[in-house]
């Protein structure tokens, strides 16, 4: 081989690995790097992907463990069907402007937390202390989740062999179910200990947004036994019987025609919400009220929407008691001017006395307010809604009639379920006192497809008894 065969044999070798190794920088140079948040995200054990029927194929839905629910979030508020709908002055709430409603809401790219969408570990029934999260645990929950609670030591009202309690363990609710979770706040919880634990959860989940002397002054009224019992004249009406049998009526269309009034009145207990207008449709719904669940945001809200149909304000009886939802400072202040008869010193109820809207005869011993505690703990462990993963995490709690009928659930032995949304609830209007026909209406704030699976489950597992239309 010649001398200048040779340089171009070399030649044509060096261009052709030059030619090679430049494709292959050019190769990995244009590789694409899916960003995390387009990837499929990491469900909680348990959780499939599913499609929400007559949803937009570009609306992905998600079930929890037990739950299916639209990623789009749903809201209720104050109405309650507890979960069937949402009155018109909830698009302008005083703190939050307007709520988005559900077709306004899709899914962003900007995926949710990556810590939310983690799996999170097996949930213990022995575990309602405020103590850290278990060890054994590798990506921990935001800070606003705050799965750790107080604990209650409180004997049982009753021995009914086949109450709620005694069946629950035997359920899928097993694991998530406390036994010892304070349901009410009172005067012991008003300690600065508390408020620096309570103090770090925004709205109803806790004290955020509030000073310690209005907490430490309105707490303390709650001083009497009255006040850390929801069934607290259960001694006086048992009349021998080993289990308490509650009745909690949301305000849903279901119950127009139902024909189950006296049905409701013949429970121990009747627990009713916001616009429980009893008048002229007492065959449906019934007469009594012993438990009024509200805020004073949803009550207020209530006078002003459903006036027209008869509610001016809450029930009032010898038997009612008034269970405060706390969202505001301004639930504290109203708790304090009706506990102590006196008017409410500051925000939008200044001066007014509380009588105004519970009665003459209202007192502290009638007045009971839901514990932070227990409204984070039924969302955390029963309503852990995908809002949570959004910018309306601090807004999204369950709605007004899911804890109320939550609360029951753990308080009473027999829990009976009406006026509450179910699967065809397409077929009634959003109330049972709605003179024209208005569909359910899903705002941000609540997740109402959620809560609606939630009663089916609680119904198939025989813990509680959920009215529904043949």
């Amino acid at each position: 081989m010649t001398r200048t065969g040779f340089k171009q044999r070399l030649l044509i070798c060096f261009l052709v690995v030059s030619s090679m190794l430049g494709l292959y920088t050019l190769c990995v140079s244009l590789e694409i790097q899916v960003p995390w948040h387009v990837m499929a995200l990491a469900p909680f054990p348990g959780t499939r992907r599913v499609e929400e029927p007559r949803s937009n194929s570009s609306q992905v839905t998600m079930s929890l463990p037990h739950s299916t629910h639209v990623l789009k979030l749903s809201t209720e508020s104050d109405h309650q069907h507890s979960s069937s709908g949402v009155i018109t002055t909830l698009k302008a709430q005083p703190t939050h402007g307007a709520l988005p409603r559900q077709e306004d809401y899709t899914t962003s790219s900007r995926s949710p937390s990556p810590q939310l969408t983690a799996r999170r570990p097996q949930l213990s029934a022995r575990r309602p202390e405020v103590t850290t999260r278990r060890p054994q645990l590798t990506v921990k929950d935001p800070p606003f989740i705050g799965d750790s609670y107080a604990r209650e030591d409180a004997p049982p009202q009753t021995e009914c062999a086949d109450g709620v309690r005694s069946r629950v363990s035997q359920t899928e609710f097993g694991e998530r179910f406390l036994v010892n979770i304070p349901v009410l706040q009172w005067a012991k919880h008003a300690t600065q200990e508390e408020y620096e634990r309570l103090r770090q959860y925004p709205g109803t989940h806790g004290w955020k947004g509030l000073d310690f002397q209005t907490v430490l002054a309105s707490l303390s009224a709650l001083n009497t036994e009255a006040n850390r019992q929801m069934l607290d004249d259960w001694a006086r009406r048992a009349n021998g019987s080993s289990c308490i049998r509650c009745a909690v009526v949301g305000n849903g269309g279901i119950l127009n025609g139902s024909n189950r009034g006296r049905e409701i009145d013949q429970h121990d207990y009747v627990f009713r919400t916001n616009g429980a207008i009893t008048k002229g449709f007492e065959k449906d719904v019934g007469t009594r009220t012993s438990h009024y669940t509200f805020s004073t945001n949803t009550m207020r809200n209530s006078m002003a929407s459903y006036g027209g149909q008869g509610y001016h304000g809450p029930p009032q009886s010898e038997e009612t008691r008034y269970v405060f939802l706390p969202d505001h400072d301004r639930d504290y202040l109203l708790l304090k001017a009706a506990a102590m008869n006196t008017t409410v010193e500051r925000g939008p109820e200044k001066n007014r006395k509380a009588s105004v809207y519970f009665g003459k005869n209202v007192s502290v011993h009638n007045i009971k307010m839901y514990h932070p505690d227990f409204v984070r703990y039924i969302r955390n462990r029963f309503l852990r809604s995908h809002t949570l993963t959004t910018k309306y995490k601090d807004i999204y709690r369950p709605s007004t009639g899911a804890v109320m009928l939550l609360a029951a659930m753990h308080t009473c032995d027999k829990v009976s379920a009406y006026g509450f949304m179910t699967p065809d609830y397409s077929k009634y209007s959003d109330h049972y006192f709605n003179r024209q026909f208005q569909p359910v209406g899903f705002y941000i704030n609540h997740d109402l497809r959620m809560e609606m699976n939630l009663w089916q489950q609680l119904h198939k597992a025989g813990l509680i008894q959920l009215y529904m239309r043949p």
